[in-house]
């Protein structure tokens, strides 16, 4: 999975960027992190308000930094190998 974190590199983006590695960590989600802190990059997201998060490139928070929790929850929505996910 590629997790993207969108944001110029305030407080709330860095929170945001160690909730996702946590999260994948403890979800045992093979992943890529990526800070994204350009700002002609940020914009072709289209998103109104950072930090943001972006996985496999759709946009799935923005303009506020989500839990752990909140992030897993992400992932095993997005994910096709989830390992809960029965076949």
């Amino acid at each position: 999975m590629k997790i993207q974190v969108l944001g110029v590199g305030c407080s709330r983006c860095s929170q945001l960027a160690e909730n996702a590695e946590t999260a994948a960590k403890e979800y045992g989600q093979d992943y890529t992190l990526e800070k994204v802190t350009d700002i002609s990059q940020i914009l072709a997201f289209d998103v109104t308000a950072t930090p943001a998060l972006v996985l496999d490139g759709q946009i799935y928070c923005s303009g506020r930094v989500p839990s752990v929790m909140e992030i897993k929850t992400m992932f095993a929505g997005n994910s096709h190998d989830n390992p809960t996910k029965s076949q």
